[in-house]
């Protein structure tokens, strides 16, 4: 009885202490690199890399992304093709912005069908990177870290305006 409850009793502590450490790591991250290295043969003829992190350390995770435009008036929406660097934590990114219209990638990081970060790139008209935010919100204890993204600051920055200024680092990301 009493080996069972000690057992019980350091099963207890060491789920209490795992959830508590990463309680503790702190929110997760994503980076955004631009231009793409042309001497990594993985991202060689890309647009950009990406880099997926969970406080300050890499970390594979699953990343996805649109291209969303506005051309001639209307909605256009096309998936990225991103696939996985030559690095863990490292994801590349192939695209090559239409002739015409405004665009913006939504790249989104997470696990498990689940976004924990999104990278809101805004595109020039030249074709070129014009801005990387990654939208933030306090979590509380000093923690800053990601907050979804709506599909109406999309459409605003479609429409030229700015993404929603409360807790919003703008900028920070391009390399």
């Amino acid at each position: 009885m009493r080996r069972t409850l000690l057992r019980s009793f350091a099963l207890g502590t060491a789920l209490t202490l795992s959830a508590f450490s990463t309680a503790l790591a702190g929110p997760p991250w994503i980076a955004i690199e631009y231009p793409a290295n042309p001497f990594d043969r993985a991202s060689r003829d890309a647009f950009l890399t990406v880099r997926t992190y969970h406080h300050g350390e890499i970390m594979a995770k699953t990343v996805t992304g649109t291209a969303e435009g506005v051309v001639n008036g209307k909605r256009e929406s096309m998936k990225l093709d991103i696939r996985p660097g030559s690095r863990p934590g490292m994801y590349v990114v192939f695209w090559q912005r239409p002739a015409a219209g405004r665009w913006v990638l939504v790249i989104n990081s997470g696990n498990q069908g689940v976004v924990d970060a999104t990278a809101v790139v805004e595109i020039s008209p030249t074709g070129g990177v014009a801005n990387v935010s990654v939208p933030t919100r306090s979590y509380g204890n000093g923690w800053i870290g990601p907050r979804p993204v709506a599909a109406a600051e999309i459409d605003g920055l479609l429409q030229g305006r700015t993404l929603a200024s409360a807790g919003t680092r703008l900028g920070a990301n391009v390399r």
